[in-house]
């Protein structure tokens, strides 16, 4: 609990701050509220480096790799969730938890991904319900005897896309599960790793066979009460840097034409290419969108999230065009390079610092300028506004919500750390 003194000064800097922020014309309070309404979708493999629980033994290929072997890695669906209460005990706010199909339960017996079920997730659905939370959802493309030439849904031979198409519907079908158990939907995201490592003779080929699985993947209508459908895509990784069968050109109009939402990751571009400028475009012709929102270094390597130019920009593009109700907000990284339970932490309480940081700019008095056609003015209050006094602000939000304000919540995580993640062998 925070010391009475030390309550005394965050409500004190809070009140400073919303009089600093009202003469601009911010009501603070009021951002805090629409901050609150918003639910994070954090990511399920950063607590284990995207091992699962299914016991395949297969590398995970497709392009991804998880380096550093930092210790207390989660060995057990029961370590997992361990893990994922701890970081939500330190993070303000109200959060979802997002699956791969690669962690289900298999009860000592094993069940072929495209065999899959609830049943395997009955008890990720448990612990949801119990923590009052939503939960997501993904088919797992990849670390699969199937998948190892690194094509899926496009490939050439008829039995090996059959299969992966029976494994997407298979998880659409969880994923409604998910959303009936829960009374909330899941949003139920396909990404496929298929693409090929040189230059490819037959560009058409592959698209055309994606474009028939995909078909018959979304072929069944779900109730979107239950389950909403997504399609991922990217530009390259390794062993698919000359050719990726699901482009962004492709799913872009793959969604629009069928009506589902497009996931916009932050990793998947050219990494001078920022995914901020596409969300109002493409938000004219979808109802909805998703983001995986990641940190490419040099290529998409999905380092943890923070608190840079291009996550504001997100943030900005989110809230200033006031796409809060039509953009579903999910992380994408993985480091195990450092404690697993704080990169958690660090990435979920940036992604909110940045759209708290959005909530209360001033953009009505940006947009007048801009409308007046003073670019003057709006550039320099856009300046100003960066040194405002928004610590005290997200200081208050986490005092309010009753976590660790400023690194506080550091001591708690290396408390952890010694008791429980160090016994881990």
């Amino acid at each position: 609990m925070l010391m009475a003194t030390s309550t005394k000064h965050i409500e004190q800097a809070y009140r400073l701050a919303k009089d600093r922020y009202a003469q601009l014309g911010v009501n603070t309070d009021q951002a805090l509220q629409a901050l609150a309404r918003i639910s994070i979708s954090v990511h399920c493999w950063q607590g284990d480096d995207v091992g699962g629980f299914e016991n395949a033994g297969q590398a995970l290929g497709a392009g991804l790799a998880v380096t550093g072997n930092y210790p207390g890695k989660a060995r057990t669906p029961q370590d997992l969730r361990r893990d994922f209460e701890k970081a939500l005990s330190v993070i303000p706010g109200r959060h979802r938890f997002n699956l791969h199909a690669c962690y289900a339960e298999m009860d000592g017996r094993k069940v072929e991904r495209d065999q899959l079920g609830a049943e395997q997730f009955r008890n990720w659905i448990a612990w949801a319900k119990s923590l009052q939370i939503g939960l997501d959802f993904n088919p797992t493309y990849f670390a699969h005897p199937k998948a190892a030439d690194g094509l899926t849904l496009a490939h050439p031979d008829p039995d090996i896309r059959r299969f992966w198409v029976e494994h997407g519907i298979r998880c659409r079908e969880i994923g409604a599960a998910i959303g009936r158990a829960l009374g909330q939907s899941c949003l139920t995201n396909l990404w496929i790793p298929d693409g090929v490592k040189d230059t490819p003779a037959d560009r058409k080929g592959p698209r055309a066979r994606l474009l028939e699985s995909l078909d018959a993947v979304f072929k069944k209508k779900i109730d979107r009460k239950h389950n909403v459908d997504t399609v991922e895509p990217k530009l390259f990784g390794i062993g698919s840097e000359s050719y990726v069968v699901g482009s962004h050109e492709f799913y872009l109009g793959y969604a629009v034409s069928r009506n589902i939402l497009l996931t916009l990751d932050a990793g998947h571009y050219h990494p001078t290419e920022g995914i901020a400028d596409k969300i109002s475009s493409v938000l004219l012709y979808l109802p909805e969108i998703a983001l995986h929102v990641s940190r490419g270094v040099r290529w998409d390597s999905d380092h943890v999230v923070t608190l840079t130019d291009d996550l504001q920009a997100i943030a900005q593009e989110i809230v200033w065009g006031g796409h809060l109700g039509r953009v579903r907000i999910g992380l994408d990284y993985f480091d195990a390079s450092i404690n697993r339970v704080a990169a958690w932490v660090i990435g979920t309480r940036n992604m909110a610092k940045a759209l708290l940081l959005a909530l209360v700019a001033p953009i009505a008095r940006l947009k007048q300028f801009e409308a007046e056609g003073d670019f003057t003015a709006r550039l320099a209050l856009m300046e100003d506004a960066k040194v405002l006094p928004f610590g005290a602000v997200w200081d208050y939000h986490c005092h309010r919500s009753e976590v660790p304000v400023g690194d506080a919540w550091l001591a708690e995580v290396k408390r952890y750390e010694r008791e429980v993640l160090s016994q881990r062998h």
